[in-house]
């Protein structure tokens, strides 16, 4: 955007300079030269300050440009073919694909020429013929460009929406296949906890109670990772292992050769095995993105649990910058943090540096 308003304020000074230069030459040695002099530096400067507003109000100044040439036009005052109205039009059809602003735009240069010829003849008819038709060819050269502008963006766009909902997909397919691991464990151990039970309920109640207090606890869990399930395709993988919070200081020993200075802090807590993997998900991802984009910087991952919401934050004092849309890292985040209804947040510190934030709350569900 930035370097749109500098072309902008580069292509209004042009056009002030040149109109004010043609006004100059043709004016001169005329007895009424200052009146129309001053006129013409009058319309040039008005046409320059249309021209660096147009990315902030594109209608508003196209209709200032086209009401502005078209009057000065008529006045005899206009160096330019509408040139102005080429870059405001081009513009609105890049953003908007309107086909009625060309027909506008075509109809003032037309009846703006022909009435201005008529009121007051400046140039021979040859001439004038030729200014006329370099503002129609001019108009529409800019509408075409424009078109062809907006469909290839329209399609990227559509493109990039088909991309980010396939990356939607594939990353509620993987975590459809480790929640899968997740609830096939728990079942397991209540299949092997419902037999011990069984098997020692009147020799040894104290242990049969103890095995059903097991049985309950997993079976929520369990039963809350289902219920996140439904809905969620899955493909058939080879057995998984699910990585634990236990194993984050490995994978932060692994990133310190490539450049990154990491800080871990991770407070001893007691949560799912699906709230576990979503974690360590997460904080990886973090990693991953810090590696890529920032090395070599200083990162710091802490990662504690409040009243039953754990909260993730992952820094890193790197450049910074936007978030790019559309990318597997943030969105595989969001996804996983509104499975279980927490919150997340990326982008760039006020300074330098980005940041990560996430909460995953899990009491509530089991």
């Amino acid at each position: 955007m930035r370097r749109g308003f500098v072309f902008d304020v580069v292509a209004a000074a042009v056009v002030v300079v040149a109109n004010v230069l043609v006004a100059g030459n043709l004016l001169k040695g005329r007895d009424d030269f200052a009146p129309w002099f001053l006129s013409s530096v009058f319309v040039a400067v008005g046409l320059g300050l249309v021209l660096t507003a147009r990315r902030k109000w594109p209608m508003g100044s196209l209709g200032a440009a086209l009401a502005i040439s078209g009057v000065a036009t008529v006045a005899g005052v206009l160096w330019e073919p509408f040139v102005v109205v080429s870059l405001g039009l081009y513009l609105v059809t890049v953003r908007r694909g309107s086909r009625p602003a060309l027909a506008y735009c075509l109809g003032v240069v037309s009846a703006a020429s022909l009435v201005g010829q008529v009121v007051h003849p400046r140039w021979s008819l040859v001439v004038a013929s030729c200014w006329t038709a370099a503002g129609l060819l001019l108009t529409m050269a800019a509408w075409v460009i424009g078109r062809t502008v907006h469909a290839r963006r329209s399609d990227a766009e559509r493109l990039e929406r088909q991309r980010e909902h396939q990356i939607v997909i594939d990353e509620r397919l993987r975590i459809a296949r480790e929640l899968h691991d997740v609830v096939t464990h728990g079942m397991g151990l209540i299949a092997v906890k419902a037999g011990v039970a069984n098997h020692i309920a009147e020799e040894r109640p104290g242990e049969a109670r103890e095995a059903l207090r097991v049985i309950e606890a997993t079976s929520r869990e369990a039963l809350t990772e289902m219920r996140r399930l439904l809905g969620v395709l899955r493909d058939e993988t080879d057995g998984f292992s699910p990585p634990a919070l236990a194993g984050l200081p490995d994978m932060v020993e692994r990133v310190k050769s490539a450049g990154v200075r990491m800080e871990l802090s991770v407070w001893p807590m007691d949560v799912p095995e699906g709230v576990e993997l979503a974690v360590h998900r997460i904080v990886q991802e973090a990693v991953t993105n810090v590696v890529k984009h920032a090395a070599p910087a200083t990162c710091r991952v802490d990662v504690r649990e409040e009243r039953g919401v754990v909260l993730i934050e992952v820094t890193d004092d790197g450049p910074g910058g936007d978030v790019t849309p559309g990318g597997h890292g943030l969105v595989g985040m969001r996804e996983r943090v509104a499975m279980y209804g927490g919150r997340f947040e990326a982008g760039p510190l006020p300074e330098r540096g980005f940041r990560v934030s996430a909460t995953i709350p899990y009491k509530a569900q089991a």
